[in-house]
């Protein structure tokens, strides 16, 4: 399954994606769920959702407003240098996990604006995958962590380089630098991460390419490395870490402009796709 957020004459939904337009489930399932978060802290939620799969639709693609596919995370919890390429564009040596925060309000959606801060010319992108955690757990082991797992998503995890210095969470929670989608594909369609890969295009110029395989610390070993620490929740988002090929690292210094197009693809996930916008002061 693709499960979206959106808006829809000005009111917040959820449903699901088709070919055929979207169905519509906070108008098939009334009051049950709040929004696609809910679903997901529910255990027979994705279920529930399945049986709606062959429903006609009830709304075009077009007369939506897409939201981040998790609008109202408790948690996005970022992981940073976790490609061999990007490891080495940083310098970086450490052999943990380097994490970082991104606060639920940075967020934007699928065909929304990015927005270039009027204080910066150092706005990079960073493609990304995204975990979305579908149940609750503490100290994971790794052997389970995929269970834990409701689906993926394509991330632009938008980087303020000139507010970055020893720490990222600076850089990382400028209003809408952080794009979430389009969609999740549902972990039962991906049984595997390590199968997808990822690219990020620039105006239509391939700029980052790898595949998840090549991850250093991998989807199973980061939602386990993670939950020793916090308690994982419903609605959970984990991103792993962007390849190389970074605007910082390149030469001349490649950074996102207003009029730019950014996308993230993501095999049997989807394309993100945002303009980015200068900010108005």
């Amino acid at each position: 399954m693709k499960l979206v957020s959106y808006l829809v004459s000005g009111r917040a939904s959820f449903g699901l994606l088709t070919h055929n337009g979207i169905v519509d489930l906070k108008q098939k399932l009334g009051d049950k769920y709040a929004d696609l978060k809910s679903l997901l802290a529910d255990k027979e939620g994705l279920s529930v959702a399945k049986t709606y799969l062959d429903a006609p639709s009830d709304i075009d693609e077009q007369d939506i407003t897409y939201l981040p596919v998790i609008p109202n995370p408790n948690k996005i919890l970022c992981v940073g240098m976790n490609y061999a390429e990007k490891r080495a564009e940083f310098n970086e040596t450490s052999s943990a996990p380097t994490l970082f925060v991104r606060f639920p309000d940075s967020q934007t959606g699928h065909k929304t604006n990015i927005i270039k801060p009027a204080i910066t010319n150092e706005l990079d992108y960073e493609g990304e995958l995204a975990i979305i955690i579908g149940k609750a757990g503490f100290r994971i082991k790794v052997e389970d962590a995929l269970s834990y797992v409701a689906g993926y998503s394509c991330y632009m995890d938008g980087s303020i380089r000139d507010w970055q210095y020893t720490w990222f969470t600076a850089g990382k929670n400028w209003p809408s630098t952080g794009a979430f989608g389009p969609c999740i594909t549902t972990s039962d369609e991906i049984a595997d991460p390590k199968e997808l890969s990822l690219t990020t295009y620039l105006n239509g110029e391939q700029m980052q390419h790898d595949s998840i395989k090549n991850l250093v610390h991998t989807v199973p070993e980061l939602i386990s490395y993670i939950s020793t620490f916090t308690h994982l929740s419903p609605g959970d988002v984990i991103l792993t870490g962007s390849p190389g090929g970074v605007g910082k690292k390149r030469h001349p210094p490649v950074f996102m402009q207003d009029g730019d197009i950014i996308e993230v693809e993501i095999t049997k996930i989807g394309r993100l796709t945002n303009s980015v916008v200068a900010e108005k002061r």
